[in-house]
């Protein structure tokens, strides 16, 4: 979708759509800017996902960038503007430290989801958008897709969660090589070390993450999210294994009777037997 004429550029630098059925795509539109974020971007994409979140209908996120990139990270020419005190700028101020949940200089990258996101990936996303591709539960991405840290070539450095969420995916030992070097990962390599989960051909990112979110939002919810949450307090927030493990049996406790004794009725009634799992309109056995 691009801009009409008379419409300013960066009209619609992020597009929102929701569905009935629970879906929310959001996706980056700076096509001149290879999706690149500036400050008033930064703003709209927290707002879309702080929407997605309070949106009750809504129980999955597919988040990408239009026009064959994914994002190529925060917008250095809106940076050179800050460095400069330009009174151009209208961003967020990037000196401001964490405040909770507050917005990053790319917008929503100090939050975690409170709900499923899955990153439709294609070419770039590099820099701060490999900040962003890290906000997913699950990267799909294009067999072209490159991933890197390539603002290590100017001395900007990581503030948008890079070094807390990349090392948490990929492990120290390959974060590191990343962070340190600044190179190109393309896709099979991010496969090989789990930064992407899945590898499509060109062009069917989109196609192939909208089609997960459809088999997650029939999930029964609380469940979904009670152990998404779980992985990521054991990864970000716990203090022991006991910890972790204390905190997945008082949540998930509270999901038994909400859903698990009526999930458990029907498998006794012959739902889900003999290791049928339904996916993608077809049956597998397990």
């Amino acid at each position: 979708m691009a801009p009409s004429r008379n419409e300013p550029i960066d009209a619609n630098q992020v597009i929102t759509e929701t569905s009935p059925e629970g879906i929310t795509t959001i996706a980056l539109n700076r096509q001149h800017r290879r999706n690149a974020v500036d400050g008033p971007t930064a703003q709209k994409l927290y707002s879309a996902f702080i929407a997605f979140e309070d949106d009750a209908t809504q129980k999955v996120c597919v988040f990408y960038g239009m026009h064959g990139n994914f994002c190529a990270g925060f917008d250095l020419q809106e940076f050179a503007k800050l460095a400069n005190r330009d009174e151009q700028y209208s961003g967020p101020n990037i000196a401001q430290r964490v405040d909770g949940r507050n917005c990053g200089p790319c917008g929503p990258t100090r939050l975690l989801i409170r709900k499923p996101v899955i990153c439709a990936v294609s070419g770039y996303a590099v820099a701060g958008g490999l900040e962003l591709s890290l906000l997913g539960d699950i990267r799909v991405a294009e067999e072209d897709a490159v991933f890197g840290l390539f603002s290590r070539r100017f001395g900007v450095p990581m503030i948008d969660s890079g070094s807390i969420r990349l090392q948490a995916v990929v492990g120290l030992g390959r974060a590191l090589d990343i962070v340190l070097t600044g190179r190109p990962v393309g896709a099979q390599e991010a496969l090989s070390m789990g930064l992407a989960n899945r590898v499509v051909p060109k062009g069917k990112a989109f196609e192939e993450a909208y089609e997960i979110a459809k088999a997650l939002v029939k999930f029964p919810q609380g469940c979904l999210n009670v152990d998404r949450d779980s992985c990521y307090y054991a990864a970000y927030n716990s203090n022991s294994f006991i910890d972790a493990l204390s905190h997945e049996f008082d949540h998930g406790v509270q999901i038994i009777n909400a859903e698990s004794i009526d999930g458990a009725s029907k498998f006794s009634a012959g739902a889900g037997r003999h290791g049928s799992f339904e996916n993608k309109g077809r049956k597998a056995k397990l």
